[in-house]
């Protein structure tokens, strides 16, 4: 099953909103992070395969 990369962009309450500058939610992604390595979820590497980078960080104007 390949997975979304869109949930993580779009739809995941803690990526986005920390990606959005939220700090509680950013501590937990850092958190989530730090635990299961530099792309975090199944959605989040699915994310970093997609876009070319890691959950914590905003896409490139132009990436795809």
């Amino acid at each position: 099953m390949a997975w979304k990369p869109i949930f993580c962009e779009k739809l995941c309450p803690v990526c986005k909103k920390a990606r959005a500058g939220d700090p509680k939610m950013m501590e937990a992604q850092k958190e989530h992070l730090a635990k299961h390595g530099a792309e975090g979820c199944m959605f989040g590497r699915a994310r970093t395969r997609y876009y070319g980078v890691t959950p914590d960080k905003p896409v490139p104007p132009g990436s795809r």
